[in-house]
This record gives C-alpha cells, sequence and structure tokens, in this order.
C-alpha cells in the first residue's frame, strides 16, 4: 500500500464536518468527491494502471474540489465568477493541510498540480508527462460525476421552463464546433444554456476508458430525455449529434 485511503477518506469526512452538513450544497460535494474518488480510480483500473497509480488517482479524486467547502460556506455559491477559483483554494488549503490526508510527501507536487487544473478551461503549459496524465484523469472523473449529477439532481423543477427557452445561437455554434463552452459572465445564463454547456464536456474528455463509463450508463441521453419532447427539432439535432460523436470519437 503506498497510500492510506481509508485513513484519507477519514480525515476528508472529518475535514468535511467543520462545516455544515444540513447544508443541502455542502452534503452534495461531500458525496461528490467520494464517487469521484471511486470514478478516479475505476479510470485507473480500467487503464492497468500500476497500485501505486490507482491509489493517487484516488486520492486526488477524494480531494479534487476540497475547496468548495470553504466557497459554499463563505459565498453560498459554487460560482467561481462569484466567489474564487475553487481549484487554486484547494491548492492552498493543501499547502496547510496535506499531511492531514497522506503521510507521506512524495505525491505532493502531483495531487496539487491536478486540484489546481481541475476546474480550468484547460490544463496550464509547463507540466510533465506524468503531471499532465493525472490532470486530465481527474477532469475526466470530475466530469464524469456531474454529467451523472445532471441526470436527476440539476435543475430539478425547471424541466418545464427549459424545455420552452432558447439556447444561445453562440452556445448552439460553440457546442457543434466540439467545443467546451466558456462561461465567462452571466448574459447568456439562462438554465437551457448551462445544460448545454454540461453537455459539451464529453469534448475535454480524455481517455477511452471514461468513454466508455459515459457510453454505458447512457449519461447524454438520460440528460436530454429530461428536456426533450420528442416534438423539438432542436433537441434532437442535440441528441443526434452528441451521440454521433459518442460513437465515432475512438
Amino acid at each position: 500500500m503506498y497510500i492510506d485511503l481509508e485513513k484519507a477518506k477519514r480525515e476528508f469526512m472529518n475535514y468535511t464536518n467543520n462545516y455544515n452538513q444540513e447544508n443541502v450544497s455542502i452534503s452534495r460535494k461531500v458525496f461528490h468527491s467520494l464517487r469521484v474518488m471511486d470514478i478516479s480510480s475505476e479510470i485507473a483500473q480500467k487503464m492497468n494502471l500500476s497500485q501505486e497509480d490507482v491509489e493517487i488517482a484516488s486520492v486526488i479524486g477524494l480531494l479534487h474540489d476540497i475547496g468548495r467547502f470553504e466557497q459554499q460556506t463563505k459565498f453560498q455559491t459554487f460560482n467561481d465568477l462569484h466567489s474564487f477559483d475553487h481549484g487554486d483554494v484547494g491548492v492552498q488549503i493543501l499547502e496547510k493541510q496535506i499531511r492531514k490526508f497522506i503521510a507521506t510527501s512524495q505525491y505532493d507536487r502531483l495531487i496539487k498540480v491536478s486540484v489546481k487544473n481541475h476546474n480550468k478551461f484547460q490544463i496550464e503549459d509547463g507540466l510533465n508527462d506524468r503531471e499532465l496524465f493525472f490532470a486530465k484523469l481527474i477532469r475526466d472523473a470530475d466530469k464524469i460525476d456531474i454529467l451523472y449529477e445532471a441526470t436527476e439532481i440539476f435543475w430539478q423543477g425547471q424541466e418545464e421552463i427549459i424545455r420552452h427557452e432558447t439556447i444561445s445561437p453562440q452556445i448552439l455554434e460553440t457546442l457543434y464546433h466540439k467545443q467546451l463552452i466558456k462561461n465567462e459572465n452571466d448574459t447568456d445564463d439562462q438554465p437551457v444554456n448551462s445544460v448545454i454547456r454540461l453537455l459539451a464536456f464529453i469534448f475535454d474528455i480524455n481517455f477511452d476508458e471514461s468513454f466508455e463509463i459515459i457510453k454505458s450508463k447512457d449519461y447524454l441521453n438520460k440528460i436530454i430525455n429530461r428536456f426533450d419532447t420528442n416534438s423539438n427539432d432542436t433537441w434532437q439535432s442535440i441528441r443526434n449529434f452528441l451521440n454521433h460523436y459518442l460513437e465515432n470519437i475512438r
């Protein structure tokens, strides 16, 4: 054993218990972190990585959103534009507290680089191959769980509103160019645009094993099913486009 993952998980739960567990947003991020830990491990195992690398991926998954708890407590939001960059703050927290979660210091830079880059629009330049690999892995695992959350947690009670909203032409064009959609301001912050932004996550998935999970769980169709009444040409077009991409990406 290279990393005591059970200890890391215990210490993570101790850390998050310092925040209001009755706050639904705090609770959701706890469970999101635990799921991303499992997804990171699953991707790593599907790749037949060493036990050491599976454990590194797992602990990065566990700690990737550690900055979210301060963000929600101080600003009552998970919107980085209205508060702070939660990846950067996560690194600041780990600079002081990483020894609580992991005894050895040999993985510190790898963990912190991955946490810093997990939420950025694109990964920073200058990383070595190993750092880049784990930064990509956590980005995949994080997005996979966000896609899961979008199948049933996000936009509850807004389905009918979203069905009748008009998608921003610029956002739709970016989707059809197979690009991530940057959220730099709130001018396009209708719920329907946030749905499209999230669906575009698949254009930033890095590994075959990650696509395998997304396809096996049918996340894209499950999300679209919440808003597509089978009579809306735009949603049908989006569905067909994304499914074609998934089937032909590898």
